[in-house]
């Protein structure tokens, strides 16, 4: 004989109802207060670009653009006793002196320069972008290196590139990608995609020892013993996600295997399953502990949702089951509730590290975006730290993005230039195209994004994505053709809805 269930503790249907008419009131209050997606337009154009659209960070400087830029958005002078107080400061310190060698051009600054102008001419459609870009990008194809790859910096006086290709790390090369990647993802150029496959298929015959089971940091064969997850991480972050859905055969198919790869290893390597993030190094014990070099909530965060981006452009529920839970845990340990901001780590003795690194609140942000596409909740995190983005973040005088903010006076850190080796325009940038095409989502608008095929190939949902995520196109538009693109490129606007 059964026993009978007890309902007389259930909740009554009016009680049920109201609690569902709160929960749909709360959403309806975070839709209305996310920012537009014009808003993110807006920030872009008149934020970023007016640190980076000038003559000055234009022109190339001896097949390059400058690496250095005064946070006025000036050229740094030659002469250091006329250097500005931001790069005299950090020359002073011992964290942020790596930070200023202004004896050198960077290839991976010049790459991602270049990458940002693609991003704004995706985002905006304007001409006048993607011709920066297809600059950049052609400086880099001549930056290659015959058998050795790419080189990875030119000597600021003599225009000499670097000449040991032993010296060169793979995440540099594959920042070098990052510019050619982009360009090659908006105009498919087939001469771009020779250089592309040829630097991709050196960095894996190079750096990738199977005996060991992970990429190098430097050429395998010179026995370095630095094991790093952004020389894994970033092959699929600086070109890989971008490029693998636009990718012909074989090539896409070759890609989402080796993609596939490093995302294993990334798991088995670097993987901590007690802290539920991934070490930045793993060469020692010392070097998995809090408060290390690469151990913080911006790698992990990164490390998740590249994963989990990578499980649904595979169709393979494994990595998204393994990456989306973690992600919440880390947005709900990075957020701080006072200041509606994120953190940017445990230190050493496991305390939260509040002052806000640039790039660190711009994944955190993406990965909470990627997140809202399926759960608009996570704007209850958004709407607050979109907003210190745009109030504290960003230099409205001068433009672009403060390198640090410090956690307890919301100032900039004056040590950290705004422009240097390390810090150029790609974070910045994506962060405002992810904001763009979210916002579109959680606001339920149709969004515009741009591209610029040869005149031999129509545009469809086989060879359109709108960067690193997957949408309904609405309408395909034909505009113009702009002169300085080969093969006759027609710009199209296409239309999307149902971002996923």
């Amino acid at each position: 004989m059964g026993t009978e269930k007890d309902y007389t503790n259930l909740p009554s249907q009016p009680v049920c109802q109201a609690k569902a008419e709160a929960k749909k009131q709360d959403m309806e209050k975070l839709i209305e207060e996310a920012l537009e997606p014009r808003v993110w337009k807006d920030h872009m154009v008149k934020d970023l670009m007016k640190f980076w659209d000038t003559p000055e960070a234009t022109e190339l400087h001896g097949g390059l653009f400058r690496t250095y830029r005064t946070n006025k958005g000036k050229n740094l002078p030659a002469d250091p006793k006329d250097w500005p107080k931001e790069f005299k400061q950090a020359l002073k310190d011992p964290v942020t002196e790596g930070l200023v060698q202004p004896e050198y051009n960077f290839v991976r600054a010049h790459s991602r320069q270049t990458y940002a102008f693609g991003i704004a001419f995706h985002m905006t459609g304007d001409p006048h972008y993607l011709e920066v870009c297809r600059k950049g990008a052609l400086a880099l194809a001549e930056a290659m290196d015959g058998n050795y790859g790419m080189h990875v910096l030119q000597e600021e006086e003599s225009k000499e590139w670097d000449k040991d290709y032993k010296e060169r790390t793979s995440q540099d090369l594959a920042y070098g990608l990052t510019g050619l990647g982009m360009y090659y993802f908006l105009t498919h150029d087939n001469t771009i995609l020779h250089k592309i496959i040829q630097l991709k298929d050196y960095i894996f015959k190079v750096y990738m020892d199977d005996g060991k089971g992970y990429l190098t940091w430097k050429p395998k064969h010179t026995k370095d013993a630095e094991v790093q997850i952004v020389a894994q991480l970033d092959q699929l972050y600086a070109y890989m996600l971008m490029l693998t859905p636009v990718l012909p055969e074989p090539y896409q198919g070759i890609w989402k295997k080796d993609m596939k790869k490093i995302a294993d290893i990334l798991i088995t390597q670097f993987y901590s399953e007690h802290y539920k993030f991934f070490w930045g190094m793993e060469s020692n014990s010392h070097s998995m502990e809090l408060g290390t070099d690469h151990t913080d909530f911006g790698h992990s965060v990164k490390t998740f949702w590249v994963i989990l981006k990578i499980g649904e452009l595979l169709g393979d529920p494994f990595y998204i089951d393994f990456a989306r839970p973690k992600i919440d845990k880390i947005i709900r340990e990075a957020y701080i509730e006072e200041t509606g901001s994120w953190a940017r780590r445990f230190d050493a003795d496991g305390n939260l590290d509040k002052d806000k690194e640039w790039w660190i609140l711009a994944e955190l942000d993406q990965a909470c975006e990627i997140l809202s596409v399926h759960d608009p909740y996570y704007y209850k995190y958004l709407n607050n730290t979109h907003r210190y983005w745009m109030d504290k973040m960003v230099d409205k005088e001068y433009g672009e993005i403060w390198h640090m903010v410090d956690g307890k006076t919301d100032k900039p850190v004056i040590q950290y230039p705004k422009a240097h080796n390390w810090k150029t325009s790609l974070h910045s940038f994506e962060h405002a195209l992810f904001g763009y095409m979210t916002a579109s989502r959680i606001k339920d608008t149709e969004f515009d994004l741009y591209y610029a095929l040869p005149e031999w190939e129509r545009p469809s949902h086989y060879n359109l994505a709108p960067y690193m995520f997957f949408g309904n196109i609405v309408n395909i538009r034909p505009e113009t053709t702009p002169s300085f693109l080969p093969d006759h490129n027609r710009i199209y606007r296409v239309t999307y809805n149902g971002l996923h």
